[in-house]
């Protein structure tokens, strides 16, 4: 405060020997010092205040933080089981996809079988399966689809072969012949008998190398009939002798009789 009171009055004295009016000069500098006490005073409670709020803003930024982290924790606590279930899920997702196309690449292989199969059907299961067999053709098949139209083929030619079938069929017997209606009935998938009632005729059907042949049978229409009846329950049961093909031991057939 001296330095600051000599320094007017040298200017003072200054000022004075120029011709100034010392008073003036003082009460000038006097004003000056006043208006920066004022002004730093005002600087000095503005950031004071600017502070305290500056403070209280910085401490309910750290709560937030703190009870954010807290949340954190809790979830990360509370999601670990669902996030164990989850990979878990990811992982059987991934294995189930595996088996899946493990699955497709095994359809596929055994649908290039199934039309090698198909001729050696008898010719009343193979017509049946017409629609089945047409649509595992197209390459546009999902695998869910696939699946089922090869389990409905192979699971019609399991119950048919569990069964014995008659009925009345549009057959064509040898190529080049017309087609003729007659009554037929089938062993399985082994073999089966065709009947020309009208003009006693009769036909012995068995899957061939070729696929499905029916051979004349001279003299067995009375015995095919017989058989038929029998199926029918219009005769007494009974054992009715007619042929059939078995397989030997190299794979060739022979002739021999069955009841």
């Amino acid at each position: 405060m001296l330095g600051w009171i000599l320094l007017p009055m040298h200017s003072l004295h200054a000022e004075t020997s120029n011709g100034t009016d010392p008073v003036e000069s003082l009460e000038k500098a006097a004003g000056d010092w006043v208006k920066v006490r004022a002004e730093t005073s005002r600087i000095e409670s503005e950031w004071s205040s600017q502070q305290r709020l500056l403070q209280s803003m910085v401490g309910a930024l750290e709560d937030r933080a703190d009870s954010a982290e807290a949340m954190r924790d809790l979830l990360l606590a509370k999601t670990a089981k669902d996030r164990g279930d989850l990979a878990d899920l990811d992982s059987s997702i991934k294995s189930s996809v595996t088996g899946l196309r493990e699955v497709e690449t095994r359809l596929k292989a055994m649908d290039s079988l199934l039309p090698e199969l198909r001729p050696s059907l008898p010719p009343r299961l193979n017509n049946a399966l017409e629609l089945p067999f047409r649509s595992l053709a197209s390459s546009d098949l999902s695998v869910g689809e696939r699946m089922q139209l090869t389990m409905a083929v192979l699971s019609r030619c399991i119950e048919f072969n569990r069964t014995v079938t008659s009925d009345s069929e549009v057959l064509t017997l040898a190529s080049g012949e017309n087609p003729q209606l007659l009554e037929v009935i089938y062993w399985g998938l082994s073999h089966g008998y065709a009947l020309d009632r009208a003009n006693g005729k009769a036909w012995f059907g068995s899957p061939g190398p070729k696929g499905w042949k029916w051979e004349s049978m001279p003299d067995g229409a009375g015995k095919v009939s017989q058989l038929i009846a029998v199926y029918r329950g219009e005769y007494e049961p009974r054992f009715v002798e007619v042929p059939a093909h078995l397989a030997d031991s190299h794979g060739g057939t022979t002739a021999n009789s069955t009841p």
